[in-house]
């Protein structure tokens, strides 16, 4: 197990963890969510292929529908 940072809070995850396995284990659906890994924005197509290091700072940004009426 491995140290992470999500959102500001400290999260143990198995070492190797991806990005999408991430937000799968939170139960967040990725078409609905931006990433930032140690303040870079993670591209959607690359979130399988990168892999989260111990002290890790994630940041995960919801996209919530809506508009003016």
């Amino acid at each position: 197990m491995i140290e992470i940072v999500v959102n500001g809070n400290s999260r143990e995850i198995a070492a190797g963890t991806s990005v999408l396995a991430l937000l799968e284990a939170l139960g967040l659906r990725p078409e609905r969510v931006a990433v930032e890994l140690n303040r870079s924005i993670v591209k959607t197509a690359a979130w399988s292929g990168t892999t989260l290091e111990a002290g890790a700072k994630v940041e995960i940004v919801h996209f919530v529908g809506g508009g003016a009426k």
